[in-house]
């Protein structure tokens, strides 16, 4: 962890403790049992850009993502399941799929859940000021019912489907018959709203690839200066056959943005993102 990331969390505990400021919780477009009621978000977390910093570069470049998302994945009927994931760790996947899930749900007419698939490192709840309880992992495991443990966020139309309980064996979970049937039932059970997925990296872990198998479109994160080109191949590689949506090129800086390129934005905070 960077001294800058330090700071910015050290930073976020002061001010929980000096000016609690609950939000409250706001119900999606699905029905009552649809998502259970948790922690609402902590709406002052430097990291949710899209919401606390919406007219930075940031922001807007997140809100081209999502235009260009929307436009690609409604050409052909609904494609709702969209995995974000990365070559490599640390280029900023699970950053991304925040941001993209909340600018989605920023608009009039979409909803989203946001899925929390990387068992072996999940981050998503403590963006969000959620404290980890049941999620995919328990579903899988324990046979949960899908909705039971989906969590309003605070956030208008977003709601979180998070990890839950920490398990050994990722790979044999995500790889799994269940896992696949779990993805199906989001697909259409929610077949309304936009599914975002946060997934493990692509290359180091096998369960990705796997995963990548039941999406309607996959986006490849990389991050400047840190993700090799033979990295980047070898992704893309692997993606040949799958539906890729397009990639996010993280790390660039603000003065080297372009209006043609809907899929750059700078990452100001400096972040080792997972």
């Amino acid at each position: 962890m960077g001294r800058i990331e330090k700071a910015l969390e050290e930073a976020l505990k002061k001010k929980r403790a000096e000016q609690p400021l609950p939000v409250e919780l706001l119900p999606g477009n699905g029905s009552s049992g649809d998502a259970a009621d948790g922690p609402s978000a902590v709406a002052e977390n430097p990291y949710l850009v899209t919401i606390n910093d919406p007219h930075s570069v940031i922001a807007e470049e997140f809100r081209k993502l999502k235009t260009a998302v929307v436009g690609l994945t409604k050409q052909a009927g609904f494609l709702n399941t969209i995995m974000v994931t990365s070559a490599l760790g640390g280029e900023g996947k699970s950053f991304t799929a925040l941001n993209l899930a909340v600018s989605i749900a920023e608009a009039y007419d979409h909803s989203v859940l946001l899925v929390d698939a990387d068992l072996r490192k999940p981050s998503l709840n403590e963006y969000l000021g959620i404290e980890m309880g049941q999620g995919i992992a328990d579903c899988i495991v324990d046979n949960i019912d899908l909705g039971s443990v989906i969590i309003r966020t605070g956030i208008n139309k977003l709601s979180l489907l998070p990890a839950g309980k920490g398990v050994k064996n990722p790979v044999e979970l995500l790889s799994s018959s269940r896992m696949k049937e779990l993805f199906f039932e989001m697909k259409h059970r929610y077949a309304d709203r936009y599914v975002v997925i946060d997934s493990p990296p692509l290359l180091p872990f096998a369960e990705t690839q796997s995963l990548c198998s039941c999406m309607d479109g996959i986006i490849l994160v990389v991050r400047q200066e840190m993700t090799p080109i033979q990295s980047i191949k070898d992704s893309l590689a692997l993606l040949q056959d799958k539906r890729l949506l397009g990639m996010v090129y993280n790390g660039v800086a603000p003065e080297s943005l372009n209006s043609r390129y809907n899929y750059y934005y700078y990452n100001r905070y400096q972040k080792q993102v997972r």
